[in-house]
């Protein structure tokens, strides 16, 4: 007797928590439907009063909601801090009813949420804005839907993305071609940690190219390689168009990050018309390795008043 009414307990207790798991319509509605939804609660304002005790009444158990409290985003005493606001609503939303079973949606963030990028994206830019961020709407990352939680971790002590540790690979994870170059075996110290890929770009967009930092690519290179900066007496075109023409700055199996080796690099411009240098040549005290650096070393530009050819 006492058995069955133990199995009928049991089986009621989880028909009850069935129908709560359930109860969440809302878990399978369309992205668009949801948004809609979403947005009808923020008109609606309908804010707990007690805050973020009400979301911990159920939530407090979850180790990584409890990690917010250890990050900026959790500090109570910093009046930028959400949480020295409307607390957790002021990301996810009006709470509504959805302490109540859990009857109503509310934002979330990352690869399992079920809205798409912009709409998570507005909610971080509701409070993050400036001039780093003003590329933001024209950057690839936006224009290729990728969502600041994908980057950003915000229930946490240290956001991997602010980690000098953590940044390339946190970048390479998704740009695996130049995450490749970077083990090769000329590259910038990046498998060391010494340089980090935000030294040259912003990943929230910028006005120049491939999202750099500075206007352009030979601007980026100056910052570290003023010495190739110039202006030169003699000039090597190039070299002032683009140092990207011949060095690949992740990294590549040839000589300082060069995308060939000399003197195939050079001969890509300069056609073979019977100088020493030409690959079938054989070895003599001009080509010496088949190197067109052996005598024109100032490739980068020369101030010497004979330095037409590069040669001193």
């Amino acid at each position: 007797m006492i058995k069955n009414a133990l199995f009928f307990l049991l089986l009621g207790v989880g028909v009850f928590f069935s129908s709560i798991s359930q109860a969440d319509p809302w878990k399978e509605m369309p992205s668009e439907q949801l948004e809609k939804t979403l947005s009808d609660k923020f008109h609606g304002g309908e804010y707990s009063s007690k805050g973020a005790d009400s979301c911990l009444a159920c939530h407090k158990k979850s180790d990584a909601v409890m990690a917010l409290f250890d990050g900026v985003h959790g500090d109570m005493n910093n009046p930028q801090s959400p949480m020295a606001g409307l607390q957790c609503e002021a990301c996810h939303g009006p709470m509504g009813k959805h302490n109540r079973g859990g009857k109503e949606p509310m934002i979330s963030f990352g690869a399992d949420s079920s809205l798409d990028a912009a709409s998570q994206n507005s909610v971080c830019l509701g409070c993050h804005q400036s001039t780093e961020l003003m590329s933001w709407h024209g950057s690839a990352h936006n224009l290729d839907e990728v969502a600041c939680a994908s980057c950003h971790k915000v229930h946490a002590a240290k956001d991997p993305a602010f980690d000098k540790l953590a940044i390339n690979a946190s970048c390479t994870a998704c740009h695996t071609k130049e995450g490749a170059d970077l083990h090769k075996r000329s590259s910038h110290p990046f498998k060391w940690d010494q340089m980090t890929c935000i030294d040259c770009h912003n990943p929230h967009g910028a006005p120049g190219e491939a999202a750099l930092k500075q206007f352009s690519v030979n601007d980026t290179c100056f910052e570290c390689h003023s010495e190739k900066r110039g202006p030169f007496l003699w000039e090597h075109a190039p070299v002032t168009e683009n140092c990207a023409n011949c060095h690949n700055p992740h990294g590549g199996v040839n000589e300082s990050l060069t995308k060939a080796r000399v003197p195939q690099l050079c001969q890509q411009c300069h056609a073979d018309d019977g100088h020493g240098s030409r690959v079938d040549a054989g070895q003599s005290a001009f080509n010496a390795g088949k190197s067109c650096l052996n005598c024109h070393s100032q490739v980068h530009g020369s101030n010497h008043p004979a330095g037409k050819m590069l040669a001193r």
